[in-house]
């Protein structure tokens, strides 16, 4: 199976972790995606793991010379939408940096090429492959709390020093769409739900001169089936904390409830002698996920339908925020 990389912003890391597990997938051609974004880390890495892929300065150009089966998409984040879309028409499989799309209206067109293209497209939501949100999710899946009635998620990183386009929403998107697509994401696979209307709200103080980029947000979803959905987004924690991220869900059922809290998926319900500690375990890989899907081999975690619902409720969430009303 012939690989193509464009870009090398974001999470490329599932890509090549993924590659190591898959000795017939090979790297057969690098573009950066911009003048302004090189590729050298990537192509150190390909030349060193023995892939040896061809570079192009237009990406284009790449997919129409070397027609690869797979496209990995890690370009600038208001392009992404383009880059797919470039790829459905050649007949290509993608596997995007998410966000997929940073406005509506590339949504929509991103949406339209999908319905023709008739490929596997799904978004970088390496989090559903964490072994404690794996964990959680199947003991959910399984009965464990009876049926989903509230969701309550948290993201919260530390912010740093980012990069430019970090600071203009038209190169960066916005924190919810950047940070909180993770914590969307949970709400719409943990409750098997889909979204009905959204209040959010944001706020860019005390971001360090990062421009626009929002350091607070928090989000209020109402689900089908009257489920309950939030998620609470920042870039405030501390430099001195012992991991980057404090990644979070608390799912509510008829029946128990499940959380994730500090790398433990916590269980109590009717069965339980108070709270029960499950052990984390996944053995699946994002990309080799998505490339056994592509082979027919597997049903991925993810796909174009939960990729794109997720992606319209984080654009429509920071819609709400902007504008101070429910969407």
């Amino acid at each position: 199976m012939k690989l193509g990389m464009i870009g090398d912003r974001g999470h490329n890391g599932y890509v090549l972790a993924g590659l190591e597990e898959m000795s017939h997938v090979r790297v057969v051609g690098l573009s950066p995606g911009t003048e302004e974004d090189d590729v050298g880390r990537l192509k150190g890495w390909c030349d060193e793991h023995g892939h040896n892929p061809r570079v192009f300065a237009d990406y284009r150009r790449m997919l129409d010379e070397l027609a690869p089966d797979v496209v990995s998409v890690c370009g600038p984040f208001e392009l992404h939408a383009e880059m797919c879309i470039e790829a459905f028409r050649r007949g290509i499989h993608v596997f995007c940096e998410k966000p997929v799309a940073t406005t509506l209206e590339d949504l929509a067109a991103l949406r339209a090429a999908h319905g023709e293209a008739g490929v596997h497209f799904a978004a970088m939501m390496g989090l559903r492959y964490d072994p404690a949100f794996y964990t959680a999710w199947r003991a959910v899946r399984g009965g464990a709390i009876g049926s989903v009635r509230l969701v309550n998620t948290r993201k919260s990183y530390k912010l740093g020093h980012r990069p430019a386009y970090y600071r203009r929403r038209e190169t960066y998107g916005g924190t919810i769409p950047w940070v909180g697509s993770h914590a969307i994401d949970w709400i719409h696979w943990f409750s098997d739900e889909s979204f009905l209307s959204v209040y959010a709200t944001h706020s860019v103080r005390y971001n360090r001169d990062h421009g626009d980029l929002e350091v607070s947000a928090l989000c209020h979803f109402v689900m089908t089936n009257e489920v309950l959905a939030s998620a609470s987004i920042d870039y405030l924690r501390p430099a001195s904390a012992p991991t980057h991220g404090d990644d979070r869900v608390r799912v509510v059922g008829t029946d128990g409830v499940v959380e994730v809290r500090d790398g433990q998926v916590l269980l109590i319900n009717d069965a339980t002698d108070g709270e029960e500690s499950l052990a984390p375990v996944c053995d699946r890989q994002i990309f080799a996920d998505f490339v056994a899907h592509v082979e027919g081999k597997a049903v991925a975690l993810l796909g174009a339908e939960g990729t794109l619902a997720v992606t319209e409720a984080c654009l429509l969430a920071r819609q709400s925020a902007d504008e101070g009303r429910a969407v």
